[in-house]
């Protein structure tokens, strides 16, 4: 197939990706006392900063994570709703630790449990779900290591959805950071996770308050979103993401000393991540590109394309980039098109290595030819001469 379109794009520093930036002064590497950690761009999956990232350790209800991933699958899935009245077991009402006191075979709005969950990190919350979900809390945790496999998490093993102490359940700071990022991407989820004080109302008049464990959420410019854990094996955890501009990091902190060391160790790494490096978006797929596509036997005989997904570029800030786009047809496109047929592919290059690919999309219908279009086709090339 020909390349019938390519560009060069410079992305050179931070006044380019931000209008009415400043340059901010380099910071040096973030000093971590905690046992492990990491940050990661968000949309490349950039490592920026990592200390023990692979060291299996014990995250406590950090391994929430995995149990609102699986929820919120099921909602865009069609297989739950918000609003879905479930009933809580004797057994979901009787777990210890962090909870919200459920009272047992009463019903509650699926929306409440999981805000329970994402806030309050309620052990009692996350058994109803599991068990509405899948049956049973073993069913669950058969479903988080299946997930885990699928994704290619090769240092998590999980023996419980809440994180509660039990033997041969770990993970690492690098693949709770996946885990969050996949969270994140479910919009749903921010419905819950920014919720600083709320409330479950039970049957009765009876009210259970709740405070997001993620101070974050409220101290730290931009942070939408995390889990904190803590057991007396795992110590202090955290993975949480922050949002500036169009560049969004996470970060994860295992076995910090203290709560207050965590957080502020969660926030030295964000600002270590938004102090030295930008992200650019280089394909949006709000907007037609000027690029005409040859349409054989149609109406018209070409249709202009629009990306797919968007594109970013994830890079340390008063660096050089050489970012090339090039634009491939599909073969003989052919009438009747629709408009969102793919069309083609983009393929943007950073420094001459393949960075990312998208579809192109056709912007319009392009209905086929009928006898009645060839005849006026002939006809207007008549007038010509």
């Amino acid at each position: 197939m020909k390349k019938i379109f390519s560009v060069l794009i410079i992305l050179l520093s931070a006044i380019i990706l931000f209008p009415g930036a400043t340059f901010a002064k380099a910071s040096s590497n973030p000093e971590i006392t905690a046992k492990s950690a990491y940050l990661a761009d968000f949309e490349s999956g950039t490592e920026i900063f990592s200390k023990n990232p692979k060291e299996r350790l014990t995250i406590a209800s950090m391994t929430k994570i995995m149990l609102l991933n699986l929820c919120f699958e099921k909602i865009e899935n069609g297989e739950l709703s918000f609003d879905e009245e479930i009933t809580v077991s004797k057994n979901a009402s009787g777990m210890g630790g962090s909870q919200v006191f459920l009272d047992a075979n009463k019903n509650y709005k699926a929306f409440d449990l999981i805000k329970s969950i994402a806030v309050a990190s309620a052990n009692d919350a996350s058994v109803a779900m599991a068990e509405r979900l899948y049956g049973s809390e073993e069913n669950c945790v058969e479903a988080m290591n299946e997930k885990c496999s699928e994704w290619g998490l090769n240092d998590t093993l999980f023996s419980n959805c809440t994180g509660l102490p039990k033997p041969t359940q770990y993970s690492c700071a690098k693949d709770v950071a996946y885990m969050l990022k996949k969270l994140v991407s479910h919009e749903d989820y921010f419905k819950v996770s920014t919720i600083w004080m709320d409330e479950i109302k039970h049957d009765g008049g009876r009210v259970t308050g709740i405070n997001n464990t993620n101070k974050l959420i409220r101290f730290y410019d931009g942070c939408d979103g995390g889990k904190t854990g803590y057991t007396a094996e795992s110590g202090f955890c955290l993975a949480a993401t922050a949002k500036r501009g169009s560049m969004r990091l996470i970060s994860v902190i295992i076995k910090a000393s203290d709560g207050k060391t965590r957080f502020a160790e969660a926030s030295n790494l964000f600002n270590y991540g938004f102090d030295n490096y930008c992200s650019k978006m280089v394909i949006d797929k709000t907007n037609p590109m000027d690029i005409s596509v040859e349409v054989n036997k149609g109406k018209e005989g070409s249709v202009k394309i629009i990306p797919e997904e968007n594109v970013f570029i994830f890079s340390a800030r008063n660096l050089k980039d050489n970012v090339t786009i090039d634009f491939i047809p599909t073969e003989k496109i052919t009438a009747p098109i629709k408009r969102g047929d793919i069309v083609g592919t983009l393929t943007v290059y950073k420094d001459n290595v393949e960075y990312a690919k998208v579809n192109a999309l056709s912007t319009e219908d392009v209905d086929k030819k009928i006898y009645f279009d060839y005849i006026k086709d002939i006809g207007s090339k008549w007038k010509t001469f």
